[in-house]
Parts: structure tokens; sequence; C-alpha cells
């Protein structure tokens, strides 16, 4: 909760800025948790929190003409998972056959180099080193928030995914299919490789309001550049999106465990759900210095043995230094 109002206070300060356009730096952070929804649960995917940095790279518009932006990202996050609930003695029990989804937690780095292009298509190439596993401080962390801001105090964590080295690649393409107006319609996809997570997805990314090609855009991470002839459509973004996809998850150390990793000590793993739906209902905006991206994402189960789909409340809030 201290999150959310943090990124509401932030949002009113901005509203009242002159637009403009151009910024070539930018910083900022997200979270994700179920708990904004105010539903009252603590499962599956239950908090993440990330910072970014990302840089406009000069175009040399004498070695192609199709190109157009070019951006350079760094980040570091930290997701955390639990069972049904983040105290596996709530329902009275302590044993490890009550866990429908392993207690986990990823932490790392990594950078991407965001291409766009000129016909609204753009490939976003990415590598992220970390660990999973107590490496990952997840229980410290829970601990921490849980202990600190009158939630229940965790239990569980003991049968935690055990330690495990991540080198994870990711690679997005995405291509716009048609603009009329205040609507667009794109083709989203996306791949992943790595010993931490390995499958593909792919969807359709729908839009409505205020928007701007998608190589100076929220929606492909672009407003950043440093090409002045670019000429967005609008001097601001402000529209809805609602993207569907279909996941493709070939492994999972999150729930499998690390591919490496050979079991024992108190270790509780699962079995992937190799399919996987999710929908993402999100408002996104921009002024001078802001860039706004709140978003409710729906996500069936993700392992076989979890007896329920999830949700949560992603907030992102990035400022253009220059």
């Amino acid at each position: 909760m201290i999150r959310c109002s943090l990124f509401l206070l932030l949002i009113f300060f901005s509203i009242s800025e002159v637009y403009s356009q151009n910024h070539t730096t930018e910083i900022g952070i997200q979270s994700d948790n179920d708990s904004y929804l105010f539903q009252g649960s603590d499962r599956y995917y239950t908090d993440g929190i990330f910072l970014f940095f990302r840089k406009a790279l000069k175009i040399n518009q004498d070695s192609t003409k199709k190109l157009i932006n070019k951006v350079l990202g760094f980040e570091a996050g930290q997701k955390l998972f639990n069972p049904y609930t983040g105290n596996i003695k709530i329902a009275g029990f302590d044993r490890p056959e009550v866990i429908d989804r392993p207690f986990a937690a990823y932490l790392y780095i990594g950078s991407t180099l965001n291409l766009l292009y000129k016909n609204e298509s753009n490939l976003n190439i990415g590598a992220q080193i970390g660990f999973i596993g107590p490496d990952a401080l997840g229980k410290q962390t829970q601990n921490f928030v849980h202990d600190n801001f009158g939630f229940y105090h965790p239990y569980g964590w003991e049968y935690q995914i055990n330690n495990e080295f991540e080198l994870n690649l990711s690679a997005q393409y995405n291509q716009l299919i048609l603009r009329k107006g205040w609507f667009d319609a794109s083709f989203t996809s996306y791949a992943n490789l790595g010993n931490g997570f390995t499958g593909a997805g792919i969807g359709p990314l729908l839009r409505i309001g205020n928007l701007n090609q998608l190589f100076n855009s929220i929606s492909t991470m672009s407003v950043a550049t440093q090409n002045k002839q670019i000429r967005p459509l609008h001097k601001y973004e402000l529209f809805f999106y609602y993207q569907p996809v279909i996941n493709y998850v070939a492994y999972d150390a999150t729930i499998e465990g690390g591919l490496f990793d050979n079991g024992g000590s108190l270790e509780v793993t699962k079995t992937i759900e190799p399919f996987i739906v999710s929908q993402k209902i999100g408002l996104a905006f921009n002024t001078n210095r802001f860039i706004f991206d709140t978003a409710v994402i729906f996500h069936t189960k993700d392992d076989k043995e979890i007896t329920n789909s999830q949700q949560w409340l992603s907030l992102s809030l990035m400022y253009r230094l220059k």
C-alpha cells in the first residue's frame, strides 16, 4: 500500500507539467503486487519490484534508412512466489504437501537493446543474470515487509526452491497491423531461453486513445530518443490497452527447481502447466517528465497443482532526465 500511495502522489504532481518531446534518458520503477487489488489475497506471483535505466542511442542515418530509434536499457529486479498463502500454518498445517506452488524468489540484473523501425516494428533483445533460491533473498524481503507493515508473519520458506545461478536470454518482436484514428492493433511476440525460463508467447495489442507510433511510444518502451526527426502523432500519449497472450512454457525454475539442481534438502517443486493464457488491461500516459503505466494482469494456473488462477496490479513510473 505504501508503494501504491507513492505512485499516486507522483502522478498528481506530474499532471500539471508542460508537454515536450525528445528526452534521451529516463529512470524508473515498477511494482507488482496482488494486494493492490484489495482482494485480500497473497498467493502465487505475490510481489515484484524492478528498477530501470534507459538511454536513447544515436542513429547513423547514413548507414540505414529503416532504423529510426534505438534504446539501451539496464534493469534490476526481484520476484517473489508463494503457495496459496505465505504462511502455510494459517490453515493449521505444517506439511510440504499443502504447498500448491513452490516458495521461490528470482533476483537479477539485466540489459536490453531495443531496435525500432520506421514501419513500426521493433526487436528488443535482452539478457539477465541472477539467482533463484535463498541467494535471491525472498524470505528476507517478505519477512521484512510483513513484519514491519502489519501483515501476518510468513512461514514455509524452508521449503523454497534451492539455489542456482541463472542466465536467461529474451527477445520481443512487435509489428503494427493497423491504425484508424484513435485505435490501433499490433502483433506482439516474445521468446525466452535459459536455465531459469524457457518459452514463448504471441498475441495482439489493442490500444485506444492518444496514440504515438510504436518507434516512440510507451507501449514499446521507446519514449526516449535522440532522433530529432521523429514527429509523434501527439504531444503526449493517453490510452487504454488490452493485451491477451497465449504462452507456451517449456521450463520455469521457480516451479520445477533449478535445471542443474540435484534436489535434496527440504525443497518442494511442482509440475508446470505448459500452456498459460494471460490478459493485461491497462492505462498509460506521459507528461513532460513522467511516464505512467498501470495494468491489471489475469493469469491462468501455471502449475498443475495450483488451486486458483491469479491476478495482480502492476504500477510503472518513469522519470525523464533530459
